[in-house]
């Protein structure tokens, strides 16, 4: 199986060599997923030439540095008897307007006929997708790398299905799991905290940081359960309000981090007024704060199933970010289904049995309420938890 990396590369590759193919290439996720290294792989392989750079380290206010990079690579095309040319930008939205910036040089360059192929890189999904929909509609294609999966962390790093659980899917972590103090310093240090205080507080104002921090930590804790606005207001200090908290939860949400799923309704007002089932994107950040380690969660059958049913959930957001699919809950009164996919207007529900003694009577109800293309048991007398991480949950419509 070709790793996560490959697959994207491929794809790009061939984006980028197709010389009919006239649109920006705009690749966006969370932070340290492959994504410049993907796109280092790709410049290492082609023949075509290229200029690369990376805002990182640019004054946010600094208009021109999106235009002198764009005269770089003019120059290198020119060079080569005007063959087709690569532009990549690495972090684009640290830059202020930037989507201006790049429509101008686009532009300029269709109306002069001048084959720059460009990539944009970017780690705020917001701010990116602002800039694509204000300013560069109809010039670009996306493509969004999500956390990895097991199959992908599997293939690369020989992850087993337990330790993809507990660990994750951040390749940058996986050299560092055979030392689990030194591994949980990396993930709080240049995961967790970098996210929560570099890049979310680039996408808007956010006036209590300290609160959006507690939120993320709560919503770790209560991974995989249903938890209403005003509860979270009893669990946090100075919380201020519901509207501010559903902010927070949607900040963290496109950073990658933490999502509110809504509950399932085909009523959209109702299902927007829902309490939110908190599901972390990545196991990776619960484990790196909790007090025991991986050896001890293992032989705690209750506790384990928490982190299983996490893995499960995380697994369908990535898959439903990166597709047509949108993932959510039911519950009605005592029935409860875990997770419920939506595909236009099919859907399926997903009970996750994992040790921690759920009931299966919600799937009857739902089934009976809604008639779904298909109901599925994951782990205990259905199928299994360890399967169900490898196979891709777009195949089961």
């Amino acid at each position: 199986m070709e790793t996560f990396e490959r697959f994207h590369l491929q794809i790009l590759k061939k984006r980028i060599e197709n010389e009919s193919i006239r649109f920006i290439q705009v690749i966006y996720g969370p932070r340290q997923v492959g994504k410049t290294t993907m796109v280092r792989q790709l410049l290492h392989q082609t023949e075509l030439p290229w200029h690369y750079s990376s805002a990182d380290g640019v004054i946010a206010s600094d208009a021109v540095w999106i235009s002198q990079q764009w005269e770089a690579a003019r120059i290198k095309y020119r060079s080569n008897n005007q063959h087709r040319t690569i532009l990549v930008i690495d972090e684009v939205q640290k830059v202020e307007n930037w989507s201006e910036q790049v429509k101008k040089e686009w532009d300029r360059d269709r109306a002069g006929e001048v084959d720059l192929q460009v990539i944009l890189l970017g780690s705020s999904r917001l701010l990116l997708q602002r800039g694509l929909t204000e300013s560069l509609a109809g010039r670009y294609e996306s493509t969004y790398m999500g956390h990895w999966s097991y199959p992908e962390m599997n293939s690369a790093f020989g992850l087993r299905a337990d330790e993809f659980v507990w660990f994750g899917g951040y390749p940058g972590s996986a050299a560092l799991i055979d030392d689990e103090s030194r591994w949980n310093q990396y993930v709080r240090d240049s995961l967790i905290e970098t996210t929560l205080s570099k890049d979310i507080l680039m996408m808007t104002r956010v006036d209590k940081p300290a609160l959006m921090k507690q939120l993320f930590e709560l919503g770790c804790e209560f991974s995989g359960q249903i938890l209403s606005y005003n509860k979270m207001l009893g669990q946090l200090h100075d919380a201020g309000n519901t509207t501010t908290l559903s902010h927070y939860l949607h900040l963290l949400d496109t950073a990658g981090l933490l999502a509110g799923l809504d509950k399932f309704s085909p009523n959209k007002i109702r299902k927007r007024a829902s309490s939110p089932k908190l599901q972390v994107h990545n196991t990776t950040l619960i484990s790196a704060q909790h007090l025991k380690s991986f050896k001890e969660i293992r032989t705690l059958p209750v506790e384990w199933g928490r982190w299983v049913e996490s893995a499960v959930g995380a697994h369908l957001l990535n898959t439903a970010l990166n597709s047509d699919l949108e993932l959510m809950y039911w519950r009605h009164s005592n029935d409860e289904v875990d997770f419920v996919l939506q595909k236009g207007d099919q859907v399926i529900g997903i009970e996750v049995k994992s040790g921690r003694g759920q009931r299966t009577g919600g799937m009857q109800a739902f089934s009976n309420k809604y008639n779904p293309v298909k109901v599925l048991l994951v782990g205990d007398e259905g199928l299994a938890w360890q399967e169900f991480l490898e196979l891709n949950p777009k195949e089961l419509f």
